[in-house]
């Protein structure tokens, strides 16, 4: 329950402060949502509809003029076959192969002489063939492959255009026509009358020029406007001459058009394959476009707005119109605007950071100088006058003065305990004088009791004396923290003599020391508790209560290495790790009691030295065991500069 209410006061404090803070901040808020976010929104927005208004526009204008080099392609294409009719309609070979009146014999020269013809207009790879209508009493009006008789005309329903435009190219929509040899062709023809040059009344023939459906479509195939419209040609009577069936082969596999084996302008053929298209657009946008040369006319409304961008073919009228919805534009525009829409993000990020450093530096003006005017009125009246202050309603900088309230207060606290420390460490420093008469009085005892027993010739309590004493001095070393490596091993040699003088003839031991050692310093009593664990817990809790120690120090690498060895029962692994690890561990499992002081010593060189420094054992039950010890290389020098900074 305390928990719960005191962390609700917590929370309620927090929101306290926190709506304060917000409260003192409103004017730098309001002025940041006038001054910079609203007008850099509003620039924002404003520039992003004129950019997609200009991208749309480019976009348009881009589609319109690929339709213009399409529209033109196509009219170069219709003016060769054209020229080719021209040709044909102006050979006089023609004209007197179709008015004479000869014998058969006469009459096969006379197709031959057509079909030679028709070979020779074919040089022309867009044309697929040459068709001579003439009068049916002609032997060779049926030959079907490149001249047909009259009576034929009256099933094409271009024919009447054709009589209405007396010797002038009618161009015909696609349609479905049957050859021979050849089978049955999608093709639209330049279609005119012949007429007997001496006679103009007299009709002598018809010519046709077909050409293959594919010259269309390898143009109109190859614009990809829309997904949802297919570009088509329209004639001047706004009637679909041809429609591109990419669309559909996109789509899916659709079956292809089935126009009428004679289809007229706009009925049949290709025209059935746009009416579903042609239906969707409006009938008054259509009608706009007829009297335009080329342009772009919006039609729709809402999601079915659109556009429709057109040109006029030359040679025939005809319109190549290509519908265009909104969205499809729109999204045309945004993928080619990518690049100015990062250009412009990265405007605006810089205007708003422009716009905030001016704001944030006007904002620092007024803070530094009402600062100013804190600092130097606290200097003139004390801290006493930010207690008066409390009474006063909050403002702008109430939590600034809050804030400074409690920095005083918080420094005098530290001050106070800063000077409590001093005296506490003034009346340690008396302490520790104190406790160095006690060492004295024991070196003084001492030394009395060695000279009585020399006096009573007791050379061995002498020598146990007088190595005592040596070893209380060497461990107490006046008081400091480090002693010389020299001194750490002299302390090992006389515990070991004393517990000789203790356990004659029971172990036996060895100290190394390498060069290069002097001057360095390591903490005091890190070698005397391993000899301890070796001699006590190693040796002397063995089967035979026998061994040897060895002691090693050398210096590796700027690292100063110790190592204490013993030949006595070891111990388990995992008991060993832990002897790092635990201030106390467990007793092992054979009961033979526990090693002391490892962990206080792996603690004390972690400190002095810094992690990835201290003890590791190597051991096993009857193997003995090896502590070794890696400390970083300290001269005296540096341990000196090393408490400095530790004050």
């Amino acid at each position: 329950m305390f928990t719960l209410s005191h962390t609700l006061h917590r929370l309620k404090t927090f929101l306290k402060e926190l709506a304060q803070g917000l409260f003192a901040a409103k004017k730098w808020i309001i002025a940041y949502l006038l001054l910079i976010f609203l007008p850099s929104s509003v620039i924002l927005f404003s520039f992003y509809q004129r950019s997609s208004d200009i991208l749309e526009e480019e976009v348009t204008q881009s589609m319109q003029q690929t339709l213009k080099q399409a529209s033109l392609n196509l009219t170069y294409k219709l003016e060769h076959i054209r020229d080719t009719s021209n040709s044909v309609f102006m050979n006089q070979t023609l004209y007197k192969n179709l008015m004479k009146q000869d014998q058969i014999v006469a009459q096969l020269d006379q197709l031959e002489n057509l079909r030679n013809l028709a070979d020779t207009a074919k040089a022309n790879t867009d044309i697929y063939r040459l068709r001579f209508f003439v009068d049916p009493s002609r032997l060779y009006a049926r030959d079907n492959i490149n001249v047909f008789p009259f009576d034929t005309l009256d099933s094409y329903k271009w024919y009447p255009a054709v009589k209405e435009a007396n010797g002038t190219i009618v161009w015909t929509g696609v349609y479905r026509q049957a050859y021979t040899d050849s089978g049955e062709q999608s093709v639209f023809s330049a279609v005119r009358l012949l007429r007997n040059p001496q006679q103009f009344d007299e009709q002598v023939g018809v010519l046709s020029v077909d050409v293959p459906e594919s010259v269309l479509g390898s143009i109109l195939d190859e614009m990809r406007f829309s997904a949802r419209y297919s570009p088509f040609l329209l004639d001047a009577d706004n009637r679909v001459v041809y429609r591109s069936s990419s669309l559909e082969e996109n789509r899916s596999e659709k079956q292809s058009a089935k126009p009428a084996e004679s289809g007229a302008v706009g009925e049949a053929g290709n025209a059935e394959q746009t009416k579903q298209t042609v239906d969707e657009l409006p009938a008054d946008a259509l009608q706009t476009i007829r009297g335009m040369q080329e342009g772009i006319v919006p039609f729709g409304q809402d999601e079915n707005r659109g556009y429709l961008i057109f040109s006029t073919v030359g040679t025939t009228n005809w319109k190549l119109v290509a519908p265009v919805t909104k969205a499809e534009l729109s999204h045309r525009s945004a993928s080619q605007g990518q690049a100015m829409g990062i250009v412009t993000i990265i405007g605006m990020t810089v205007l708003y950071l422009l716009l905030a450093f001016l704001l944030l530096m006007f904002t620092v003006q007024g803070m530094k100088k009402r600062v100013q005017t804190i600092i130097g009125t606290i200097r003139l009246e004390g801290v006493e006058w930010l207690e008066e202050r409390r009474s006063l309603p909050p403002g702008d900088f109430r939590l600034l003065e809050r804030s400074v309230d409690r920095l005083v207060r918080r420094v005098n606290g530290l001050m106070e305990e800063s000077y409590k420390a001093k005296v506490h460490e003034r009346e340690a420093q008396l302490k520790a004088l104190q406790a160095q008469i006690n060492p004295h009085f024991l070196y003084n005892a001492l030394d009395m009791i060695n000279w009585s027993a020399i006096a009573h010739d007791a050379e061995d309590t002498s020598q146990m004396i007088e190595a005592l004493a040596r070893y209380f001095r060497l461990s107490l070393n006046k008081g400091q923290d480090t002693v010389s490596i020299a001194d750490e091993l002299e302390l090992a040699q006389v515990y070991l003599d004393i517990q000789q003088n203790r356990f004659p003839s029971t172990f036996t031991y060895e100290i190394e020391e390498g060069a290069g050692l002097e001057g360095y310093r390591i903490p005091k009593l890190t070698l005397q508790p391993l000899v301890e664990n070796a001699l006590l817990h190693g040796i002397r809790k063995s089967s035979e209560r026998q061994g040897a120690i060895r002691i090693r120090a050398w210096l590796e690498e700027e690292e100063i290495r110790l190592a204490v060895s013993d030949d006595g029962m070891g111990m388990e692994p995992e008991f060993a790790r832990r002897l790092l690890m635990e201030p106390r561990p467990e007793k092992r499992a054979d009961g033979t009691g526990i090693s002391y002081g490892l962990f206080n010593v792996n603690e004390r060189i972690r400190f002095f030295c810094g992690e990835g420094y201290g003890l590791s054992i190597e051991t096993g039950p009857g193997a003995g065991t090896t502590v070794s010890v890696r400390m970083k290389a300290i001269s005296f020098f540096n341990e000196e500069a090393v408490a400095r900074d530790q004050k």
